[in-house]
């Protein structure tokens, strides 16, 4: 054939600077694209193979083989697919945004279909320009008497198309690297790159480096020149070992076949850890896994994976990989992956999703939203089976799956629906009820009203109590849990919940004091605790407790302590303002009026004992609620050493 040059007809202005700055946001995108671009030429000559229309000599074995130079500066693609015509580059190559995929799936669209088509936009080839100063293409066509074809390109606007020199059925193209885009020479930097988004590709993929490789060959010659120069001056042994041959058989880099594609009958307990293990490089075990599979309405493959959650709700975070027929296109896309599932690690396969020209981002779509909803159902399905059919096992991992489930309810409505008759939590028996079972149990003593344990160290005091009256209460000891309840009472405005510190439950008290009583006792402690501790104010509640061995303790309205707990989260995250003191001084001091020491120091308001008692009953009722201060806890130890002298 005739040279021939020309200018790319090019649809959009300025396509260029578009695709360098807008359509690919990460600049090794390029490898993805070109790689794409091989498997889809090898997909076409094995549908055209299946279906008697191209003739493909026996045991071929596909693949796409990746060439780096850094001597060179060069980056080559080559593949052994269906190949090119000149009519072909003509219209797929010349004319920026033909799609040579669309245009295929168009041709066969009602013949067989079993094999996916990766690439449907016609721009992927010019993403090599992101990092190209010039591409070159050689392609030879599969067609019987077709020519070999010899394309470049320097700076991607102008061309020249002549007759190739290529023997073999496929296409090669070779990137001349820009100064500033060296680092994709370097093998570590492209198997990175291919590791990242080809991994599953469902053609193999190989990497030469071919600087190695003329080495290597150097040596071979001049080895086997040494060996043949030793046997004719007769240095060779009688006996030649021969060492073992090393296996230097080239590996490809990806799976093709990757776990996700199977169905989960033919996939065992260890394959699933394992690929878990590989994929995400976490070696601990996950906790349970969901394999989806789904060919109606949409096509949709993939394996969630629950790890084991850090209870610190800040810290949650997960990697859910989207890929689109086995190419990677992105982590954790939101409009895919229902926000709460991004804290799991897993893989959604979905050949069907609507992507952009770049395969890095959704157009939007009423469609995606069907499959979120789909996701959210079968993680839903998933638990309440396991609550239905595996209840041991569902209370085995309950505290390492109670953070996500309760996320899931707190983000979306209709998991919380789903869910909500399959929450549990533990009892102060160590047992795990659900909550209308608690309250059945709790109508006779203290209806509507559910008490919690948020830290089981610092409210051990009040655990006793509870436990001494047979009060149940539940644990609800993770960062989500606030706001899981102020769902829940919302949900049902009857419900009330109350941490087990933030009241003396009417349960605890014994005989009531009358009227007069309790307010001469309350004004007079006030005024003795005052003096003692050097405080202007102080919150002090005098009660008539069954237990006359609790001399004090610290209470705060439920209301008060939530908004302060609110507040500081404000703070913490640097949103200062209005109220950042809000139930600082809120809690309340309260004094047993059947203990011996609060008797004592009714009885003694002058005694010369009754400031040091003051300040340890005060002490000892912050501490079942929260550590001290270093200087409180210093005079606590000072103080307490003291005591312990007098008795000598």
């Amino acid at each position: 054939m005739a040279v021939q040059k020309g200018n790319l007809s090019i649809d959009s202005e300025n396509i260029f600077p578009i695709i360098k700055k807008w359509l690919y946001s990460d600049h090794d995108i390029f490898i993805r694209e070109l790689i794409s671009n091989g498997v889809d030429a090898i997909t076409k000559i094995k549908r055209l193979d299946s279906m008697g229309e191209a003739t493909v000599e026996d045991g071929i074995e596909y693949k796409v083989t990746v060439t780096s130079s850094p001597n060179e500066k060069t980056l080559t693609f080559t593949d052994n697919g269906i190949g090119m015509t000149a009519e072909e580059v003509e219209k797929y190559i010349n004319q920026i945004a033909f799609s040579g995929a669309a245009d295929f799936l168009e041709k066969y669209k009602d013949k067989d279909q079993s094999e996916q088509i990766i690439g449907h936009f016609g721009l992927g080839f010019y993403s090599a320009f992101m990092v190209a100063d010039k591409v070159t293409i050689d392609t030879l066509s599969y067609k019987d008497g077709a020519e070999a074809v010899h394309w470049e390109s320097d700076g991607g606007l102008t061309y020249e198309m002549s007759e190739g020199n290529k023997l073999e059925r496929g296409t090669t193209i070779t990137l001349y690297l820009a100064d500033d885009s060296l680092e994709f020479a370097n093998e570590f930097r492209v198997k990175e790159v291919i590791n990242k988004y080809c991994s599953f590709m469902p053609i193999e993929i190989y990497y030469i480096n071919e600087d190695k490789a003329k080495e290597q060959a150097k040596d071979e010659v001049v080895a086997e020149a040494k060996a043949e120069e030793d046997e004719l001056v007769g240095d060779a042994p009688e006996e030649v070992k021969t060492e073992e041959k090393k296996d230097d058989e080239p590996k490809p880099l990806n799976d093709i076949h990757p776990l996700w594609t199977k169905t989960p009958a033919d996939c065992k307990d260890e394959d699933y850890i394992d690929f878990y293990q590989h994929v995400f490089l976490d070696f601990k075990e996950p906790l349970f896994w969901i394999h989806l599979n789904m060919d109606y309405p949409f096509n949709l493959k993939g394996i969630l994976y629950f790890p084991r959650i850090n209870p610190n709700m800040d810290k949650l975070e997960g990697t859910v990989k989207l890929y689109n027929n086995q190419v990677f296109v992105a982590d954790n896309i939101k409009e895919v992956i229902p926000e709460f599932l991004l804290v799991l690690k897993g893989v959604i396969d979905c050949p069907d999703l609507p992507l952009n020209v770049s395969r890095s981002a959704l157009q939007n779509d009423g469609f995606v939203a069907k499959i979120s909803d789909y996701i959210t159902k079968k993680v839903a399905d998933k638990l309440i089976g396991m609550y239905k059919n595996h209840k041991d096992r569902y209370e085995e991992l309950w505290d390492d799956l109670s953070p996500f489930i309760k996320f899931g309810c707190l983000r979306d409505n209709k998991f919380d629906e789903k869910m909500k008759d399959y929450m549990i939590f533990k009892n102060l028996e160590e047992k795990y009820i659900t909550l209308p079972e608690y309250l059945d149990a709790a109508k006779d003593s203290h209806e509507n009203q559910v008490f919690y344990v948020s830290d089981a160290e610092t409210q051990a005091q009040y655990i006793q109590m509870f436990k001494d009256e047979k009060i149940d209460a539940i644990y609800l000891t993770h960062n989500i849990d606030n706001p899981y309840i102020t769902m829940m009472e919302a949900r049902d405005d009857k419900v009330k919940f109350a941490r087990i510190d933030s009241d003396v439950s009417a349960n605890f008290k014994g005989e009531a004091l009358s009227e007069e009583d309790e307010k001469k006792f309350t004004e007079s402690l006030t005024d003795i605790f005052k003096k003692a501790l050097g405080v202007e104010e102080i919150k002090i509640k005098v009660e008539s407790l069954k237990d006359e061995n609790v001399s004090s303790m610290l209470t705060q309205s439920e209301a008060d302590r939530r908004m302060a707990e609110m507040m500081k989260m404000y703070a913490d995250a640097g949103m200062g303002g209005m109220g950042m003191n809000f139930g600082q001084n809120t809690e309340t001091l309260v004094l047993n009026s059947n203990n011996k020491l609060v008797k004592y120091v009714l009885d003694n308001p002058e005694g010369e004992i009754t400031p040091t008692i003051c300040c340890q009953l005060y002490d000892l009722a912050v501490l079942a609620n929260k550590p001290l201060t270093a200087d409180e806890l210093t005079r606590f130890v000072t103080r307490s050493n003291e005591i312990l002298a007098k008795l000598i």
